[in-house]
């Protein structure tokens, strides 16, 4: 069973298509309390919707709903509690938890859910080489799911634009956070300048980074005395020291 719709219908389609599917499952079980059924599954999606971070984001749901085990002849119910189970969210293939909390006999069922989330992001036009750095033309936009994949999409081109391939890349690919890092502003072994500030002062002095550097990434350098201290990389290439 499949529904779409846009954000502010996630919550009545899922509900919808899951009263529907229980429905059919055990009809003599469910046929009393659908109406309550409704309401306390209706409630909840509202609220994990309400605080959830997809429904800020520009994206059109689409949710699949499973069925339940066809042998199941569930008890009937006077109060069924909704849930999502640990480690499980609404995003990609999931499941929704149901459970009897009055009745003549408790239970405890798992509805199999699949989220897909569409929206635009930003696909190569062709293959990118392992340490490549990317250029605005070598992506185009378009729309894709962005739950198919755990990694985040990087959907502004300011996050992608000028980073290097972390791998190779295909054609066809939606640019996703873990595929690019910063480009290396030196190699382990250079000599780079480390800067400290504070409250009427500011230093600088010279050492070797002990590995390489891109902006963003904390380091350590040996300084010209022997003492090894870490700092962070500016996007000029100094080590910024807190001290």
């Amino acid at each position: 069973m499949r529904t779409t719709f846009l954000n502010s219908h996630f919550g009545t389609a899922l509900l919808r298509a899951a009263a529907l599917v229980l429905a059919m499952a055990a009809p003599s079980a469910w046929a009393q309390d659908a109406a309550e059924l409704a309401k306390i599954t209706q409630a909840w999606i509202d609220n994990s919707l309400r605080t959830g971070a997809a429904a800020e984001l520009p994206l059109r749901m689409e949710v699949e709903v499973g069925e339940l085990d066809p042998r199941l002849r569930l008890a009937p119910c006077a109060r069924v509690e909704p849930y999502l189970p640990t480690g499980s969210r609404l995003w990609g293939r999931s499941r929704l938890g149901l459970r009897c909390a009055e009745g003549s006999a408790r239970w405890n069922v798992f509805l199999p859910i699949t989220v897909k989330a569409f929206g635009p992001a930003w696909v190569l036009t062709g293959n990118v080489a392992s340490g490549a750095v990317l250029a605005p033309g070598d992506a185009v936009q378009a729309e894709i799911d962005w739950a198919a994949e755990h990694a985040a999409v990087l959907a502004d081109p300011a996050l992608w634009a000028g980073q290097v391939a972390a791998r190779p890349l295909q054609a066809g690919q939606a640019l996703r956070q873990a595929m690019v890092r910063a480009p290396k502003l030196f190699e382990a072994g250079a000599q780079v300048r480390v800067s400290a500030q504070g409250a009427g002062y500011a230093v600088s002095a010279g050492g070797q980074a002990l590995s390489a550097g891109s902006s963003g990434q904390t380091v350590r350098v040996r300084m010209d005395n022997g003492k090894v201290i870490s700092g962070v990389v500016s996007e000029d290439g100094t080590i910024a020291v807190n001290l």
